[in-house]
Protein backbone atom coordinates (compact mmCIF):
# COMPACT_ATOMS: atom_id res chain seq x y z
CA UNK A 1 0.00 0.00 0.00
CA UNK A 2 1.25 3.48 -1.05
CA UNK A 3 1.22 5.68 1.92
CA UNK A 4 1.14 9.32 -0.36
CA UNK A 5 -1.75 8.17 -1.75
CA UNK A 6 -3.32 6.89 0.83
CA UNK A 7 -2.72 10.42 3.32
CA UNK A 8 -4.33 12.02 0.41
CA UNK A 9 -7.42 10.44 0.29
CA UNK A 10 -7.59 10.65 4.03
CA UNK A 11 -7.16 14.60 3.79
CA UNK A 12 -9.81 14.17 1.38
CA UNK A 13 -12.05 12.33 3.60
CA UNK A 14 -11.35 15.41 6.47
CA UNK A 15 -12.55 17.73 3.97
CA UNK A 16 -16.08 16.10 3.83
CA UNK A 17 -18.95 17.72 5.00
CA UNK A 18 -20.46 14.43 6.57
CA UNK A 19 -17.26 14.05 7.98
CA UNK A 20 -16.99 16.92 9.56
CA UNK A 21 -20.51 17.12 10.97
CA UNK A 22 -19.32 13.71 12.05
CA UNK A 23 -16.55 15.40 14.24
CA UNK A 24 -18.67 18.27 15.13
CA UNK A 25 -21.09 15.87 16.72
CA UNK A 26 -18.38 13.66 18.29
CA UNK A 27 -16.70 16.73 20.30
CA UNK A 28 -20.12 18.07 21.52
CA UNK A 29 -20.68 14.63 23.06
CA UNK A 30 -17.45 14.46 24.98
CA UNK A 31 -18.18 18.02 26.47
CA UNK A 32 -21.63 16.84 27.13
CA UNK A 33 -20.20 13.90 28.81
CA UNK A 34 -17.66 15.97 31.09
CA UNK A 35 -15.60 12.89 31.63
CA UNK A 36 -13.48 14.13 35.27
CA UNK A 37 -10.26 12.78 36.05
CA UNK A 38 -10.22 13.77 39.60
CA UNK A 39 -13.33 11.99 41.42
CA UNK A 40 -11.95 11.33 45.34
CA UNK A 41 -14.19 12.15 47.48
CA UNK A 42 -18.45 11.74 47.85
CA UNK A 43 -20.88 13.50 46.29
CA UNK A 44 -24.16 14.98 48.44
CA UNK A 45 -26.92 12.96 47.60
CA UNK A 46 -29.39 14.37 50.41
CA UNK A 47 -29.37 16.82 53.02
CA UNK A 48 -32.03 16.24 55.41
CA UNK A 49 -34.20 19.31 56.68
CA UNK A 50 -33.89 20.50 60.47
CA UNK A 51 -30.56 18.43 60.45
CA UNK A 52 -26.91 19.17 61.65
CA UNK A 53 -25.70 19.51 58.17
CA UNK A 54 -29.03 21.83 56.84
CA UNK A 55 -28.50 23.62 59.68
CA UNK A 56 -24.49 24.37 59.07
CA UNK A 57 -26.18 25.78 55.46
CA UNK A 58 -25.22 22.50 53.44
CA UNK A 59 -27.89 22.04 50.55
CA UNK A 60 -28.99 19.04 48.91
CA UNK A 61 -28.20 19.10 44.92
CA UNK A 62 -31.41 20.14 42.54
CA UNK A 63 -33.30 17.96 40.34
CA UNK A 64 -31.59 19.95 37.70
CA UNK A 65 -28.00 19.79 38.23
CA UNK A 66 -25.59 17.36 36.44
CA UNK A 67 -24.12 14.91 38.21
CA UNK A 68 -20.42 16.23 37.70
CA UNK A 69 -21.92 19.90 39.20
CA UNK A 70 -23.02 18.47 42.84
CA UNK A 71 -21.21 19.23 45.84
CA UNK A 72 -18.24 16.37 46.98
CA UNK A 73 -16.81 15.72 50.25
CA UNK A 74 -12.90 16.03 50.28
CA UNK A 75 -12.18 16.10 54.08
CA UNK A 76 -13.36 15.91 57.65
CA UNK A 77 -11.24 17.58 60.19
CA UNK A 78 -8.83 17.17 57.51
CA UNK A 79 -9.20 13.64 57.56
CA UNK A 80 -9.05 12.82 53.31
CA UNK A 81 -12.09 10.91 52.52
CA UNK A 82 -11.99 8.82 49.22
CA UNK A 83 -14.84 6.92 49.38
CA UNK A 84 -18.42 6.23 51.16
CA UNK A 85 -17.34 3.73 53.61
CA UNK A 86 -14.42 6.31 54.82
CA UNK A 87 -17.24 8.73 55.27
CA UNK A 88 -19.25 6.48 56.96
CA UNK A 89 -16.30 5.51 59.37
CA UNK A 90 -15.99 9.17 60.30
CA UNK A 91 -18.98 10.04 61.13
CA UNK A 92 -19.26 6.87 63.36
CA UNK A 93 -16.65 8.14 65.41
CA UNK A 94 -18.35 11.41 66.29
CA UNK A 95 -20.56 11.74 69.72
CA UNK A 96 -22.85 14.06 70.48
CA UNK A 97 -22.44 18.00 70.83
CA UNK A 98 -18.84 17.55 68.85
CA UNK A 99 -18.30 19.84 66.30
CA UNK A 100 -16.86 18.59 63.25
CA UNK A 101 -15.75 20.61 60.25
CA UNK A 102 -16.29 19.47 56.61
CA UNK A 103 -14.50 20.46 53.80
CA UNK A 104 -16.57 20.51 49.66
CA UNK A 105 -15.01 21.56 46.57
CA UNK A 106 -17.01 24.53 47.21
CA UNK A 107 -16.97 25.70 50.85
CA UNK A 108 -16.18 24.82 54.63
CA UNK A 109 -18.81 23.74 57.04
CA UNK A 110 -18.50 23.84 60.63
CA UNK A 111 -21.21 21.21 61.92
CA UNK A 112 -22.18 20.20 65.40
CA UNK A 113 -23.53 17.05 66.75
CA UNK A 114 -27.38 17.34 67.67
CA UNK A 115 -28.77 15.87 70.78
CA UNK A 116 -31.69 13.97 70.47
CA UNK A 117 -33.47 14.89 73.64
CA UNK A 118 -35.69 11.93 73.59
CA UNK A 119 -32.65 9.22 73.87
CA UNK A 120 -30.14 11.64 74.30
CA UNK A 121 -27.96 10.17 71.63
CA UNK A 122 -26.10 11.54 69.27
CA UNK A 123 -28.31 12.35 65.83
CA UNK A 124 -27.40 11.83 62.11
CA UNK A 125 -25.62 14.59 60.60
CA UNK A 126 -28.40 14.67 58.17
CA UNK A 127 -25.98 13.69 55.24
CA UNK A 128 -26.51 11.15 52.56
CA UNK A 129 -23.52 10.47 50.44
CA UNK A 130 -22.31 8.61 46.88
CA UNK A 131 -19.59 7.82 45.25
CA UNK A 132 -18.01 10.88 43.13
CA UNK A 133 -19.79 10.88 39.47
CA UNK A 134 -16.96 10.81 36.91
CA UNK A 135 -19.34 11.95 33.90
CA UNK A 136 -22.92 13.30 33.47
CA UNK A 137 -24.09 10.19 32.46
CA UNK A 138 -26.50 9.31 34.90
CA UNK A 139 -27.14 5.78 35.70
CA UNK A 140 -30.58 4.44 36.29
CA UNK A 141 -31.68 2.14 39.68
CA UNK A 142 -30.13 -1.09 37.38
CA UNK A 143 -26.78 0.28 38.20
CA UNK A 144 -27.19 3.09 40.64
CA UNK A 145 -29.08 1.25 43.14
CA UNK A 146 -32.44 2.45 44.61
CA UNK A 147 -36.35 1.24 44.74
CA UNK A 148 -38.72 1.51 42.51
CA UNK A 149 -42.12 1.51 42.73
CA UNK A 150 -45.23 1.38 40.50
CA UNK A 151 -48.63 2.51 41.55
CA UNK A 152 -52.28 2.21 40.31
CA UNK A 153 -55.01 4.64 41.19
CA UNK A 154 -58.21 3.55 42.42
CA UNK A 155 -60.31 6.05 39.79
CA UNK A 156 -58.83 7.05 36.27
CA UNK A 157 -57.23 10.49 36.58
CA UNK A 158 -57.49 13.63 34.38
CA UNK A 159 -54.51 15.97 33.18
CA UNK A 160 -55.24 18.00 35.49
CA UNK A 161 -55.41 15.51 38.64
CA UNK A 162 -52.23 14.15 37.44
CA UNK A 163 -50.72 16.96 37.10
CA UNK A 164 -51.63 17.60 40.91
CA UNK A 165 -50.89 14.02 42.31
CA UNK A 166 -47.24 14.21 40.69
CA UNK A 167 -46.75 17.67 41.82
CA UNK A 168 -47.45 16.44 45.75
CA UNK A 169 -45.65 12.89 45.96
CA UNK A 170 -42.40 15.32 44.61
CA UNK A 171 -43.54 17.69 47.40
CA UNK A 172 -43.97 14.96 49.70
CA UNK A 173 -41.43 12.78 48.82
CA UNK A 174 -38.58 15.76 49.11
CA UNK A 175 -40.41 16.77 52.23
CA UNK A 176 -39.22 13.27 53.52
CA UNK A 177 -35.55 13.69 53.21
CA UNK A 178 -35.40 12.05 49.92
CA UNK A 179 -33.73 13.35 46.57
CA UNK A 180 -32.71 11.89 43.35
CA UNK A 181 -36.40 10.95 42.53
CA UNK A 182 -38.06 10.03 39.01
CA UNK A 183 -42.00 10.74 39.79
CA UNK A 184 -43.35 10.16 36.12
CA UNK A 185 -47.17 8.90 34.64
CA UNK A 186 -47.31 6.12 32.58
CA UNK A 187 -49.83 4.05 30.47
CA UNK A 188 -49.89 0.43 29.13
CA UNK A 189 -50.90 -0.99 25.92
CA UNK A 190 -54.63 -1.39 27.35
CA UNK A 191 -54.66 2.20 28.76
CA UNK A 192 -54.17 1.19 32.10
CA UNK A 193 -52.79 4.29 34.00
CA UNK A 194 -49.50 4.13 36.70
CA UNK A 195 -47.62 6.48 38.29
CA UNK A 196 -43.49 4.95 38.38
CA UNK A 197 -41.64 6.44 41.05
CA UNK A 198 -37.40 5.81 41.05
CA UNK A 199 -35.79 7.04 44.27
CA UNK A 200 -32.01 6.44 44.04
CA UNK A 201 -30.36 5.56 47.21
CA UNK A 202 -33.39 4.90 49.29
CA UNK A 203 -34.55 1.21 50.10
CA UNK A 204 -38.25 -0.14 49.83
CA UNK A 205 -39.44 0.55 53.82
CA UNK A 206 -38.39 4.17 53.82
CA UNK A 207 -40.98 4.84 50.63
CA UNK A 208 -43.42 2.37 50.67
CA UNK A 209 -45.78 3.49 52.89
CA UNK A 210 -45.12 7.33 52.18
CA UNK A 211 -46.37 6.41 48.30
CA UNK A 212 -49.03 3.96 48.87
CA UNK A 213 -51.17 5.71 51.26
CA UNK A 214 -53.35 8.98 50.33
CA UNK A 215 -52.33 10.79 53.32
CA UNK A 216 -55.81 12.29 54.25
CA UNK A 217 -55.52 13.63 57.35
CA UNK A 218 -58.96 15.12 58.92
CA UNK A 219 -59.26 16.53 62.65
CA UNK A 220 -63.18 16.17 63.99
CA UNK A 221 -65.04 17.02 66.84
CA UNK A 222 -68.00 14.46 66.63
CA UNK A 223 -69.30 14.67 62.59
CA UNK A 224 -67.94 17.98 61.97
CA UNK A 225 -64.50 18.42 60.31
CA UNK A 226 -62.70 21.11 62.32
CA UNK A 227 -59.93 21.72 59.85
CA UNK A 228 -57.88 18.98 57.18
CA UNK A 229 -54.38 18.74 56.19
CA UNK A 230 -52.41 20.65 53.38
CA UNK A 231 -55.57 23.20 52.95
CA UNK A 232 -56.22 24.94 56.32
CA UNK A 233 -52.54 24.41 57.95
CA UNK A 234 -49.79 27.08 57.85
CA UNK A 235 -46.75 25.89 59.66
CA UNK A 236 -46.08 22.69 60.98
CA UNK A 237 -43.31 22.92 63.36
CA UNK A 238 -40.36 20.17 62.30
CA UNK A 239 -37.36 21.64 64.55
CA UNK A 240 -36.44 20.13 67.96
CA UNK A 241 -37.83 23.04 69.70
CA UNK A 242 -41.73 22.12 69.23
CA UNK A 243 -41.61 18.70 67.78
CA UNK A 244 -39.92 15.38 69.31
CA UNK A 245 -40.96 13.12 71.95
CA UNK A 246 -43.40 14.60 74.49
CA UNK A 247 -41.38 15.20 77.79
CA UNK A 248 -44.48 15.43 80.08
CA UNK A 249 -45.55 11.87 78.79
CA UNK A 250 -42.34 10.51 77.40
CA UNK A 251 -42.31 6.38 77.40
CA UNK A 252 -43.33 3.77 78.98
CA UNK A 253 -44.19 -0.14 78.90
CA UNK A 254 -47.61 -0.73 77.86
CA UNK A 255 -50.11 -3.27 78.78
CA UNK A 256 -49.38 -5.86 76.59
CA UNK A 257 -45.35 -6.19 77.62
CA UNK A 258 -44.64 -3.27 74.88
CA UNK A 259 -42.78 0.12 75.35
CA UNK A 260 -44.95 2.86 73.72
CA UNK A 261 -43.44 6.69 73.27
CA UNK A 262 -45.75 10.21 72.85
CA UNK A 263 -44.95 12.35 70.23
CA UNK A 264 -45.74 16.23 70.31
CA UNK A 265 -45.76 18.70 67.63
CA UNK A 266 -47.20 22.27 66.79
CA UNK A 267 -49.35 23.51 63.77
CA UNK A 268 -50.32 26.97 62.84
CA UNK A 269 -54.08 27.10 61.57
CA UNK A 270 -55.28 29.28 58.83
CA UNK A 271 -57.44 32.41 60.41
CA UNK A 272 -60.45 30.85 58.81
CA UNK A 273 -60.47 27.40 60.18
CA UNK A 274 -59.34 28.68 63.37
CA UNK A 275 -62.74 30.07 63.59
CA UNK A 276 -64.21 27.40 62.36
CA UNK A 277 -62.62 25.57 65.55
CA UNK A 278 -64.36 27.98 67.52
CA UNK A 279 -68.12 28.01 66.44
CA UNK A 280 -67.88 24.23 66.51
CA UNK A 281 -66.80 24.40 69.96
CA UNK A 282 -68.73 26.93 71.22
CA UNK A 283 -71.77 25.06 72.22
CA UNK A 284 -70.46 21.84 73.62
CA UNK A 285 -70.78 21.13 77.20
CA UNK A 286 -67.67 21.61 79.45
CA UNK A 287 -67.21 18.09 81.82
CA UNK A 288 -63.91 17.09 84.03
CA UNK A 289 -61.79 14.36 83.23
CA UNK A 290 -62.02 12.78 87.01
CA UNK A 291 -64.09 13.87 89.53
CA UNK A 292 -62.49 16.50 91.80
CA UNK A 293 -59.85 16.88 88.79
CA UNK A 294 -58.79 20.71 88.04
CA UNK A 295 -58.54 20.64 84.40
CA UNK A 296 -61.78 20.37 82.44
CA UNK A 297 -62.26 19.30 78.95
CA UNK A 298 -64.81 19.77 76.44
CA UNK A 299 -67.70 16.93 76.26
CA UNK A 300 -66.14 15.97 72.61
CA UNK A 301 -63.07 15.36 71.84
CA UNK A 302 -60.59 16.30 68.80
CA UNK A 303 -60.19 13.17 66.62
CA UNK A 304 -57.42 12.73 64.50
CA UNK A 305 -58.16 10.84 60.97
CA UNK A 306 -55.10 9.36 58.59
CA UNK A 307 -56.74 8.20 55.59
CA UNK A 308 -60.24 7.69 57.39
CA UNK A 309 -58.93 5.77 60.28
CA UNK A 310 -58.51 7.41 64.14
CA UNK A 311 -54.55 7.53 64.85
CA UNK A 312 -55.36 9.82 67.82
CA UNK A 313 -58.19 11.45 70.37
CA UNK A 314 -57.13 15.09 71.54
CA UNK A 315 -58.64 16.44 74.65
CA UNK A 316 -59.87 19.81 74.06
CA UNK A 317 -59.46 22.57 76.76
CA UNK A 318 -61.92 24.22 78.49
CA UNK A 319 -59.64 27.65 77.85
CA UNK A 320 -60.52 26.63 73.66
CA UNK A 321 -63.93 26.77 73.58
CA UNK A 322 -65.74 29.08 71.32
CA UNK A 323 -61.73 30.80 70.89
CA UNK A 324 -60.30 31.09 67.20
CA UNK A 325 -56.88 29.71 68.39
CA UNK A 326 -54.66 29.40 65.24
CA UNK A 327 -51.71 27.30 67.57
CA UNK A 328 -52.77 24.05 67.89
CA UNK A 329 -50.31 21.23 69.77
CA UNK A 330 -50.53 17.40 67.73
CA UNK A 331 -49.86 14.07 69.31
CA UNK A 332 -49.09 10.57 68.75
CA UNK A 333 -47.75 7.36 69.43
CA UNK A 334 -45.22 4.91 68.29
CA UNK A 335 -44.65 1.08 69.62
CA UNK A 336 -41.75 -1.43 69.97
CA UNK A 337 -39.72 -4.06 71.69
CA UNK A 338 -37.71 -2.19 74.12
CA UNK A 339 -37.55 1.84 74.61
CA UNK A 340 -35.12 2.58 71.94
CA UNK A 341 -37.23 1.17 68.80
CA UNK A 342 -40.38 2.66 70.08
CA UNK A 343 -38.79 5.90 69.88
CA UNK A 344 -37.48 5.20 66.20
CA UNK A 345 -41.49 4.21 65.76
CA UNK A 346 -43.10 7.37 67.11
CA UNK A 347 -40.65 9.78 65.22
CA UNK A 348 -41.30 7.82 62.32
CA UNK A 349 -44.58 7.65 62.58
CA UNK A 350 -44.03 12.16 63.47
CA UNK A 351 -42.02 12.46 60.44
CA UNK A 352 -45.01 11.26 57.94
CA UNK A 353 -47.66 13.09 59.69
CA UNK A 354 -45.76 16.45 59.52
CA UNK A 355 -45.22 15.33 55.93
CA UNK A 356 -48.90 14.46 55.16
CA UNK A 357 -49.78 17.82 56.86
CA UNK A 358 -47.69 19.82 54.77
CA UNK A 359 -48.35 18.79 51.26
CA UNK A 360 -52.37 17.77 52.10
CA UNK A 361 -53.46 14.57 50.77
CA UNK A 362 -53.46 12.90 47.27
CA UNK A 363 -55.93 13.37 44.40
CA UNK A 364 -56.48 9.38 44.53
CA UNK A 365 -55.53 6.44 46.61
CA UNK A 366 -52.89 4.82 44.95
CA UNK A 367 -52.45 1.27 45.15
CA UNK A 368 -48.75 -0.84 44.62
CA UNK A 369 -48.56 -3.00 41.79
CA UNK A 370 -45.07 -3.72 42.71
CA UNK A 371 -42.15 -2.74 44.07
CA UNK A 372 -38.07 -3.18 43.27
CA UNK A 373 -35.19 -2.85 45.82
CA UNK A 374 -32.22 -2.88 43.65
CA UNK A 375 -28.43 -3.59 44.98
CA UNK A 376 -26.06 -0.81 43.61
CA UNK A 377 -23.56 -4.11 44.27
CA UNK A 378 -25.17 -5.70 41.27
CA UNK A 379 -25.43 -2.58 38.96
CA UNK A 380 -21.34 -2.28 39.61
CA UNK A 381 -21.13 -5.90 38.73
CA UNK A 382 -22.76 -5.38 35.79
CA UNK A 383 -21.11 -2.47 34.65
CA UNK A 384 -18.05 -4.43 34.81
CA UNK A 385 -19.35 -7.54 32.73
CA UNK A 386 -20.84 -5.27 30.07
CA UNK A 387 -17.38 -4.08 29.30
CA UNK A 388 -15.65 -7.47 29.26
CA UNK A 389 -18.45 -8.58 27.17
CA UNK A 390 -18.49 -6.32 24.74
CA UNK A 391 -14.91 -5.83 24.60
CA UNK A 392 -14.33 -9.59 23.36
CA UNK A 393 -17.68 -8.52 21.06
CA UNK A 394 -15.45 -6.18 19.55
CA UNK A 395 -12.71 -8.20 19.13
CA UNK A 396 -15.56 -10.93 17.27
CA UNK A 397 -16.66 -8.47 15.03
CA UNK A 398 -13.16 -7.02 14.14
CA UNK A 399 -12.30 -11.00 13.34
CA UNK A 400 -15.16 -11.59 11.08
CA UNK A 401 -14.53 -8.52 9.18
CA UNK A 402 -11.72 -8.91 8.44
CA UNK A 403 -11.49 -12.59 7.42
CA UNK A 404 -14.48 -11.80 5.41
CA UNK A 405 -12.79 -8.52 3.30
CA UNK A 406 -9.40 -9.21 3.90
CA UNK A 407 -9.12 -5.45 4.22
CA UNK A 408 -8.35 -3.65 7.43
CA UNK A 409 -8.76 0.08 5.09
CA UNK A 410 -12.51 -1.53 5.33
CA UNK A 411 -12.45 -2.81 8.96
CA UNK A 412 -10.90 0.23 10.56
CA UNK A 413 -13.57 2.86 9.48
CA UNK A 414 -16.21 0.24 10.19
CA UNK A 415 -14.95 0.15 14.11
CA UNK A 416 -14.10 4.23 14.14
CA UNK A 417 -18.06 4.45 13.07
CA UNK A 418 -19.32 2.05 15.74
CA UNK A 419 -17.38 3.60 18.38
CA UNK A 420 -18.17 7.36 17.15
CA UNK A 421 -22.34 5.89 17.21
CA UNK A 422 -22.01 4.70 21.13
CA UNK A 423 -20.03 8.19 22.15
CA UNK A 424 -22.25 10.53 20.32
CA UNK A 425 -25.48 8.25 21.94
CA UNK A 426 -23.74 8.48 25.34
CA UNK A 427 -23.10 12.26 24.96
CA UNK A 428 -26.99 13.01 24.30
CA UNK A 429 -28.14 10.79 26.95
CA UNK A 430 -25.82 12.92 29.46
CA UNK A 431 -27.42 16.17 27.66
CA UNK A 432 -31.00 15.57 27.79
CA UNK A 433 -30.46 13.77 31.56
CA UNK A 434 -31.37 10.50 30.17
CA UNK A 435 -31.15 7.54 32.85
CA UNK A 436 -29.36 4.79 31.42
CA UNK A 437 -30.18 1.20 32.90
CA UNK A 438 -30.36 -2.12 31.87
CA UNK A 439 -32.93 -1.69 29.10
CA UNK A 440 -31.73 1.33 27.52
CA UNK A 441 -28.34 -0.63 27.20
CA UNK A 442 -29.94 -3.34 25.98
CA UNK A 443 -31.54 -0.64 22.92
CA UNK A 444 -27.49 0.83 22.87
CA UNK A 445 -26.58 -3.04 21.89
CA UNK A 446 -29.59 -2.85 19.48
CA UNK A 447 -28.64 0.54 17.99
CA UNK A 448 -24.58 -0.62 17.62
CA UNK A 449 -25.75 -4.18 15.71
CA UNK A 450 -28.31 -2.05 13.54
CA UNK A 451 -25.25 0.21 13.17
CA UNK A 452 -22.67 -2.76 12.08
CA UNK A 453 -25.02 -4.45 9.53
CA UNK A 454 -26.10 -0.96 7.70
CA UNK A 455 -22.20 -0.28 6.92
CA UNK A 456 -22.07 -4.09 5.94
CA UNK A 457 -25.06 -3.47 3.71
CA UNK A 458 -23.02 -0.14 1.87
CA UNK A 459 -19.97 -1.88 1.61
CA UNK A 460 -21.12 -5.24 -0.23
CA UNK A 461 -23.12 -2.78 -2.65
CA UNK A 462 -20.49 -0.67 -3.03
CA UNK A 463 -18.03 -3.76 -3.96
CA UNK A 464 -20.56 -5.68 -5.73
CA UNK A 465 -19.15 -6.79 -9.28
CA UNK A 466 -23.06 -5.65 -10.27
CA UNK A 467 -23.00 -2.24 -8.87
CA UNK A 468 -19.29 -1.69 -10.34
CA UNK A 469 -20.55 -2.43 -13.79
CA UNK A 470 -23.47 -0.56 -13.19
CA UNK A 471 -23.81 2.32 -11.42
CA UNK A 472 -21.30 5.02 -10.16
CA UNK A 473 -20.14 5.59 -6.80
CA UNK A 474 -23.00 8.00 -5.66
CA UNK A 475 -26.03 5.62 -7.22
CA UNK A 476 -24.12 2.48 -5.21
CA UNK A 477 -24.19 4.90 -1.78
CA UNK A 478 -27.84 6.14 -2.67
CA UNK A 479 -28.89 2.29 -3.32
CA UNK A 480 -27.19 1.14 -0.14
CA UNK A 481 -29.22 4.21 1.81
CA UNK A 482 -32.17 2.88 0.36
CA UNK A 483 -31.79 -0.21 2.13
CA UNK A 484 -30.96 1.53 5.38
CA UNK A 485 -34.08 3.72 5.67
CA UNK A 486 -36.51 1.29 4.66
CA UNK A 487 -34.54 -1.07 7.70
CA UNK A 488 -34.41 2.49 10.21
CA UNK A 489 -38.36 3.26 9.47
CA UNK A 490 -38.92 -0.28 10.08
CA UNK A 491 -37.18 -0.23 13.27
CA UNK A 492 -39.01 2.88 14.28
CA UNK A 493 -42.36 1.85 14.10
CA UNK A 494 -41.76 -1.24 15.80
CA UNK A 495 -40.07 0.57 19.19
CA UNK A 496 -43.19 3.07 19.21
CA UNK A 497 -45.39 0.94 21.16
CA UNK A 498 -42.59 -0.35 23.70
CA UNK A 499 -42.49 3.61 25.02
CA UNK A 500 -45.91 2.68 26.53
CA UNK A 501 -45.64 -0.97 27.09
CA UNK A 502 -45.11 -2.78 30.23
CA UNK A 503 -46.01 0.72 31.80
CA UNK A 504 -43.71 2.20 30.14
CA UNK A 505 -40.86 -0.06 31.87
CA UNK A 506 -39.51 -0.59 28.76
CA UNK A 507 -39.27 2.70 27.67
CA UNK A 508 -35.65 3.67 27.96
CA UNK A 509 -34.98 0.14 26.00
CA UNK A 510 -37.33 1.91 23.28
CA UNK A 511 -36.44 5.37 23.54
CA UNK A 512 -32.45 4.26 23.51
CA UNK A 513 -33.24 2.32 20.51
CA UNK A 514 -34.23 5.02 18.23
CA UNK A 515 -32.31 7.69 19.63
CA UNK A 516 -29.27 5.26 18.61
CA UNK A 517 -30.58 4.03 15.27
CA UNK A 518 -31.16 8.06 14.08
CA UNK A 519 -28.04 9.48 15.40
CA UNK A 520 -26.14 6.46 13.16
CA UNK A 521 -28.69 7.02 9.83
CA UNK A 522 -28.01 11.02 9.81
CA UNK A 523 -24.91 11.36 11.04
CA UNK A 524 -22.47 8.19 11.42
CA UNK A 525 -23.96 6.40 8.47
CA UNK A 526 -23.45 9.26 5.90
CA UNK A 527 -19.87 9.96 7.49
CA UNK A 528 -18.91 6.44 6.95
CA UNK A 529 -20.10 6.53 2.98
CA UNK A 530 -17.51 9.43 2.71
CA UNK A 531 -15.26 7.01 4.56
CA UNK A 532 -15.04 4.19 1.71
CA UNK A 533 -16.11 6.59 -1.28
CA UNK A 534 -12.68 8.38 -0.80
CA UNK A 535 -10.60 4.81 0.44
CA UNK A 536 -12.64 2.00 -1.54
CA UNK A 537 -12.56 4.06 -5.44
CA UNK A 538 -10.35 4.02 -7.67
Amino acid sequence: MNVFPMMYKLKRVFTRIRVIILVIALILAVLAIHPKADTEGVAIRTIIKESAAYEAGMQGPKATDTPTSREVIKAMNNIPIKSVEEFGAQVEKLEANDTVQIKTDRSLYRLTVKVDNATGKKQDLGIKVYPAPKTNIKKGLDLEGGTRVLLKPETKLSVQDTDSLLDNMKQRLNLFGLTDIVVRATKDLSGNQYILVEIAGANEEEVKDLLAKQGKFEAKIGNDTAFVGGRDIVYVCRSAECAGIDPQIGCGPSADGQFFCRFRFSISLTPESAQHHADITKDIPVVSAEPGARDAYLEKPLDLYLDNEKVDTLQIGEDLKGRAVTEIAISGSGTGVNRETAVEDALKSMKRLQTVLITGSLPVKLAIVKTDEISPVLGSEFIRNSFIVGFFALIAVVGVLVVVYRKLIITIPIMITLLSEILILLGFAALIGWELDLAAIAGLIIAIGTGVDDQIVMIDEALSKKSQEIYNWKQRIKNAFIIIMAAYFTTVVAMVPLLFAGAGLLKGFAFTSIAGISIGVFITRPAFAAFIEELLKE
